[in-house]
């Protein structure tokens, strides 16, 4: 099924699943999250998440690194829309929370060892290799905890085996764009027609028991039984970052709503925010703009209906 953001009435069956909360709900009812990124390298990344989940969670919970604890404090003084906690708990954060996202701005690079045993938390966090910390504790949580709902992006996915997806009382969404889709699957869709890309991603989505946004100038969505395709959006989301901001709006909306639901809205959102944005600036919004924008989105179109 294809959908494009010209017309609003292709999203009108997914708004109608969409949790709204009630009148009458107290704090954290309304969706707990919790998202694990960021490097020495790279703040940003996992910062741009948050702050969308912000707008749409109750609750956001961040962890980052904590190499010393200037860093950290100065963590707490750039995201002020939801609580920085320390690395050590984590684990008690996934427990409480509702969904978790694993992978902004977290370091990758070649996988040195396929066949992973089960770490020790504690020995995961005394990791020096950034890379190696974001393979082993997203393996670590994945296996500890088969019944969160987990979102799985950017450094965490180029470093994760796709078994890993598997038997799951809820699927992890994953968000590839399509060069880490090629690595994680280790199959060519780059240069594939959009025919071969959906049946692609429906076979992998299938296999591995998950649920895959595939991010492209037209992306791919699919739980291996439907597939839907999102046509719209502009080259100012080629800008590095958007692909966080998506990632961080799916896990908000996964923490109440199903894994397509929540998918599909998320890239038709950001999509139709980047062209409203375009009236405004052309293409030279950033990721603020677009973090700004997306509630007025989400308003609007729930309004039409």
């Amino acid at each position: 099924m294809t959908l494009k953001t010209a017309n609003t009435n292709d999203i009108q069956q997914f708004l109608q699943k969409l949790y709204i909360p009630p009148a009458g709900s107290h704090k954290g009812q309304n969706g707990k999250v919790l998202i694990i990124g960021g490097s020495k390298l790279f703040h940003a990344a996992s910062l741009w998440a948050a702050e969308i989940a912000s707008h749409f969670a109750d609750m956001v919970h961040y962890a980052s690194t904590a190499e010393n604890e200037s860093v950290f404090l100065a963590l707490k003084t750039m995201f002020r829309n939801g609580i920085v906690i320390e690395q050590s708990q984590i684990p008690n954060y996934v427990r409480e929370d509702d969904a978790i996202l694993i992978g902004p701005g977290m370091v990758r690079n070649e996988i040195r060892n396929e066949k992973l045993e089960m770490r020790n938390f504690t020995e995961i966090l005394k990791l020096e290799d950034e890379a190696e910390f974001a393979r082993l504790l997203t393996h670590h949580l994945l296996k500890s905890f088969p019944e969160k709902k987990f979102v799985i992006d950017a450094g965490a996915l180029q470093m994760m085996s796709p078994e890993w997806l598997k038997s799951r009382k809820n699927p992890v969404i994953i968000t590839p764009h399509q060069g880490e889709f090629e690595r994680l699957f280790q199959t060519k869709i780059v240069d594939l027609p959009i025919e071969e890309k959906q049946n692609k991603v429906k076979k992998y989505a299938k296999e591995y028991e998950c649920v895959i946004l595939m991010k492209a100038v037209v992306d791919i969505i699919s739980n291996g039984e439907e597939v839907y395709v999102i046509e719209g959006g502009n080259q100012g989301l080629t800008k590095g970052g958007t692909g966080d901001i998506l990632a961080g709006l799916t896990l908000s909306f996964y923490a109440k709503n199903d894994p397509i639901t929540s998918c599909v809205l998320s890239s038709f959102i950001e999509k139709k925010g980047a062209e409203e944005l375009e009236k405004e600036m052309g293409y030279w919004f950033n990721n603020y703009d677009l973090i700004r924008k997306i509630p007025a989105i989400v308003k609007n179109l729930l309004d039409a209906i």
